[in-house]
């Protein structure tokens, strides 16, 4: 195989350490091979950084495992071209696998140009893609708590579900909060809770709410109120901090938000998966690929497989 960089590095990547093989040489001339191990606290790579200087080391690669290649990213960013390899496209000859094989053999693939980098978006989208991810799992967690509570009201025979479209807006919150703290609800007070532009009347409310509810319902039902109080909160403040990432991207959160069924919550994940720069992709079929939307093609003998 052709070599193409005079001066590269293959990372094999664990939780406590990291194996570093450098190849260096002319390109015509069969190159040279170093390699040390290194731990992966903040000394051990800010040495493995020097290691890799005093080299005069050009080009990096590694796999991207787990989350254990974030903290060598982070430290070698910005001193080296970094390349993240697809676990699954490197793959080393089976029956030789080592770490110093494994990082031997990255370099090597490395050195010949045979590595196609997956794409890391910059530090500002990283943080961004964090935030987004961590809202969509709240915003599940916060439905589940919803759910334990409709069904805490329907052992308890209170049909609110069947007169009120949305138990957890205006209407629906007052007359929950009312239930949760004992009270007797009369029709006047019902009335004052009751937003005028509800559909159902104060009877059927009423008859809705009169149901068999014990201690054990409303215990059940404050946690379960607690809990999604908190993720509420927890969610509004995560929307603060994704609005402050996403000011230098106000243009590019409207022109997305100027799709059809896309809002800015949309927008928003949309940039923190794949940034704002298109440049990183060859294709839109690469885009598209990326962004999980293409099917991939498995395909021997005439007959299509799935991916395993």
């Amino acid at each position: 195989m052709e070599a193409m960089i005079e001066r590269c590095a293959g990372l094999d990547v664990h939780q406590e350490t990291v194996v570093a093989c450098v190849i260096f040489g002319p390109l015509d001339k069969k190159p040279k091979t170093s390699i040390e191990t290194f731990s992966t606290t903040t000394t051990g790579l800010l040495a493995l950084s020097d290691w890799l200087a005093t080299l005069q080391v050009s080009d990096v690669v590694m796999e991207s495992t787990g989350v254990y290649w974030k903290p060598i990213w982070n430290i070698l960013e910005g001193s080296f071209h970094l390349v993240l390899a697809n676990a699954r496209h490197v793959k080393n000859v089976p029956g030789r696998k080592t770490d110093v094989k494994d990082a031997e053999w990255l370099a090597k693939l490395l050195r010949c140009g045979l590595i196609e980098s997956n794409f890391v978006p910059p530090e500002d989208i990283r943080d961004l893609r964090d935030l987004t991810r961590y809202r969509k799992k709240l915003i599940h967690h916060r439905t589940s708590e919803q759910n334990r509570i409709h069904k805490i009201l329907q052992d308890a025979n209170i049909k609110l579900t069947s007169v009120l479209s949305d138990i957890f807006g205006v209407s629906g919150r007052r007359i929950l909060e009312a239930i949760l703290n004992g009270e007797k609800i009369e029709t006047d007070g019902l009335r004052k809770m009751v937003d005028w532009r509800t559909k159902a009347s104060i009877t059927d409310i009423a008859n809705a709410i009169n149901g068999r509810i014990r201690r054990h319902h409303r215990d059940m039902l404050r946690y379960h109120w607690e809990h999604m109080s908190y993720l509420e909160k927890a969610i509004e403040e995560l929307e603060k901090q994704i609005d402050q990432l996403l000011s230098p991207y106000r243009k590019e959160v409207e022109l997305l938000d100027g799709i059809p069924g896309v809002n800015k919550a949309a927008a928003a994940t949309f940039i923190a998966e794949m940034g704002v720069d298109m440049s990183v992709f060859k294709s839109a079929k690469h885009l598209a690929s990326w962004a999980g939307v293409s099917p991939g093609n498995y395909e021997s003998a005439g007959k299509k497989k799935k991916n395993e």
